[in-house]
């Protein structure tokens, strides 16, 4: 009856830590946590203005203007929807960021609407091929052998 009743302690001693390690786990990477809005959503819901979030859309054709510095971009991310969000982007861009190719994109918004971006980046479509890979004349399906 004894090694029971002790099975029994350390089965619920090896509960209790693997729940308290989850827990922890799942503290820490709430404050980490990243919200993603399309365009939509940020006119449903209004401007998350408490946060670091993620958006992510189209690059508006004919939107993209570049600042005197070189340096500094605005942009417009669009949606299925009617709706639109002004980014503002101070670091060197991806070499795949253009007027309608899809991104992604990090920062917070300010009181005004305009999303101050920290990182964006670009998506491609599923006929992309690295540069390199191109050079050497491979196709997707080749080997690298």
């Amino acid at each position: 009856m004894r090694a029971k009743s002790q099975r029994l302690v350390l089965l619920l001693l090896a509960v209790g830590a693997v729940l308290g390690a989850v827990l922890l786990a799942m503290s820490a990477l709430g404050s980490q946590a990243s919200f993603f809005y399309a365009p939509g959503d940020v006119a449903a819901k209004g401007l998350p203005l408490d946060r670091a979030v993620r958006i992510g859309g189209m690059v508006k054709p004919g939107s993209l203007r570049r600042h005197p510095d070189g340096l500094t971009i605005d942009f417009t991310v669009t949606d299925s929807t009617p709706h639109s969000i002004q980014v503002r982007f101070a670091k060197i861009a991806p070499d795949l960021f253009r007027e309608g190719s899809g991104v992604i994109a990090d920062g917070r918004f300010q009181a005004d609407g305009l999303f101050l971006a920290d990182e964006i980046l670009a998506k491609h479509d599923e006929n992309y091929m690295p540069p390199e890979l191109a050079r050497r004349g491979l196709h997707k399906t080749e080997s690298l052998e």
